[in-house]
């Protein structure tokens, strides 16, 4: 028998493909962009620009989560995650114009808070509306179509970069993660702020 998906999880999927896919694209060479393109750029600043973002998500996703888990509507996670791909969408532009290390820890800040908004929305619809009986097929697709996205992505940012500059590769990626932020509205309907409280399972996002 054919495993269906249904629309609210499939619509998730490819909005996370776009997030994952578009963020793919700098990940592996963001700190060359780091070192070349802002003023002071070293490999400390990579390091304490990555531990900004680290150290902040962990700190909000916390209580960001408590706040979704204390409000079951799911619109409110369905907003989450739209404000939170967002944030990332400015983010991204906002590296087409730093060039002093404070710009970068600035953006990192905004960025951490972003993902600490979309991870707990994001993980609460989908386990909501998750295929009874086939929570293993749809968290596994999910992160093979995730995988090979953000594989390619990553392949194709140091292309890009190398080719035509960091410019153009970062308004491709702000691209990307507008769509991603623009794909839950396709779901609203199906998002209730009815919705009856389930359990919340946590895992792990491909997101760092």
């Amino acid at each position: 028998m054919r495993t269906k998906i249904n629309k609210v999880i499939k619509t998730l999927i490819f909005a996370d493909i776009a997030l994952v896919g578009g963020l793919g694209f700098v990940a592996p060479i963001f700190a060359i962009f780091l070192t070349n393109r802002i003023q002071g750029g070293s490999i400390e600043m990579v390091g304490y620009a990555a531990a900004i973002y680290l150290i902040i998500k962990s700190l909000v996703v916390v209580p960001f989560a408590k706040y979704l888990d204390r409000n079951h509507g799911g619109k409110d996670d369905l907003w989450f995650v739209i404000i939170g791909s967002f944030l990332a969408v400015l983010v991204v532009i906002g590296y087409i114009f730093v060039y002093l290390p404070w710009h970068i820890y600035g953006l990192q800040v905004i960025y951490a808070l972003g993902m600490g908004m979309n991870i707990p929305g994001y993980t609460a619809i989908f386990t909501r509306h998750i295929d009874k009986g086939h929570e293993a097929f749809d968290w596994s697709v999910r992160s093979a179509f995730i995988g090979i996205g953000g594989g390619i992505a990553g392949a194709l940012g140091g292309i890009i970069a190398h080719r035509f500059g960091f410019t153009l590769l970062f308004m491709g990626i702000a691209f990307f993660i507008f769509i991603s932020a623009l794909l839950p509205l396709l779901i609203m309907k199906q998002i209730s702020s009815q919705d009856k409280k389930v359990s919340r399972i946590p895992i792990i996002r491909d997101i760092q």
